[in-house]
């Protein structure tokens, strides 16, 4: 049943929205993101999918769901049977469970009830549709159900929508490739944390994905689309070492979808530059014709630490918070077009060696 993938609108369907594994043994990672803000609570739950050498039978074949959860609590499990993973080749649209063996579902998108009644533990997510439930004897619970409904692509909304990392992704030469899926949308549904249950209409929401056979060897990365006083604003903004053609670059980029409009700034059309601590401030700073923006993040809290694909496998190398404080102030020319704060928004760094600021090249 394709019901949620139906009513997406096409228009903001973003490049790499489908499944990249190529059906090799090949070394190879996907992962995807979902987020869901809530700012009534001043909480946010972020969910974290990946797979690892779909093929199967090697060492670090597997996937793994993570979630980062209210006061940045986790809770993470993993699913080593690759055949009950799925994911669509061309769209959005993905799951990984364990079923109850005497009603073992075909590995494919469920309605919603039958994967309530026969699905042990795992999870299903498309553009529109996104549920699931974890369950870890340590860790606790987390059961989630909600609809999508997506605003801003990753583009100007009345035009086709863009690669992340440029048109040169769709080559493959990059390594790994990063595509935001959804700048900002809005999730209706609830989420059931620990036993609390977190009903919401138009939270806002957001959706990410990265896939590769190389792994970064260090990241940042700043989002937020619930800023005081403007609801029709969101900024994702990042960077990294990554390997193109087995050379390795640092390279950085800023993203703000404002009234409709899509301010793009990477490194083929602007000039980007930034200043990371190993943790508790992120700064950066990027120019472009006659546009101009600062970013700036901080966090006093300690974050949490999350499991992040490497050449060793799934291993804890990243630190995030949801709880993070983000300034962002956008000029065009000397005229102040939008500052606005938030102390939702997201903060990460990953990889390393952090012992040590981060520095762009001048």
């Amino acid at each position: 049943m394709v019901r949620s993938f139906l009513y997406f609108p096409h228009s903001l369907s973003t490049p790499h929205s489908g499944y990249h594994w190529d059906g090799s043994d090949r070394r190879f990672f996907e992962g995807w993101y979902y987020r869901v803000t809530l700012p009534e609570v001043q909480q946010t739950f972020a969910f974290m999918y990946s797979i690892e050498d779909p093929a199967g039978g090697q060492r670090h074949s597997g996937g793994v769901a993570q979630v980062l959860g209210p006061n940045d609590g986790y809770l993470c499990r993993t699913f080593p049977d690759v055949s009950q993973f799925w994911a669509w080749p061309h769209a959005l649209g993905l799951g990984h469970w364990r079923s109850h063996p005497q009603h073992p579902p075909r590995p494919s998108l469920l309605e919603s009830d039958h994967f309530h009644r026969t699905i042990q533990e795992g999870y299903q997510g498309t553009a529109t549709e996104h549920q699931g439930k974890l369950s870890d004897p340590v860790m606790g619970t987390c059961t989630w159900h909600y609809q999508i409904q997506p605003i801003y692509g990753w583009g100007n909304v009345d035009q086709p929508q863009q690669s992340t990392a440029g048109w040169l992704s769709q080559l493959q030469i990059f390594e790994p490739g990063w595509q935001i899926l959804m700048a900002h949308g809005l999730a209706s549904g609830w989420i059931d944390w620990q036993g609390d249950r977190y009903s919401f209409q138009d939270a806002p929401a957001y959706a990410e994905k990265n896939w590769g056979g190389a792994f970064p060897e260090k990241w940042f990365w700043l989002n937020c689309n619930t800023f005081e006083d403007e609801p029709d604003l969101a900024l994702t903004a990042g960077g990294g070492r990554r390997s193109i053609l087995g050379w390795m670059e640092s390279v950085a980029m800023i993203g703000i979808h404002h009234g409709g409009i899509f301010y793009e700034f990477v490194p083929w059309n602007a000039q980007v530059t930034w200043e990371i601590q190993p943790w508790g401030s992120w700064r950066m700073t990027a120019t472009r014709d006659r546009f101009r923006v600062e970013l700036h993040g901080k966090s006093d809290r300690p974050g949490t630490v999350l499991r992040a694909p490497t050449l060793d496998g799934m291993i804890p190398v990243c630190r995030d918070t949801m709880h993070g404080w983000i300034d962002l102030r956008l000029w065009e020319g000397d005229r102040l077009m939008v500052q606005a704060t938030s102390h939702q928004g997201g903060l990460e760094v990953g990889g390393g060696p952090w012992d040590q600021v981060w520095r762009s090249h001048p």
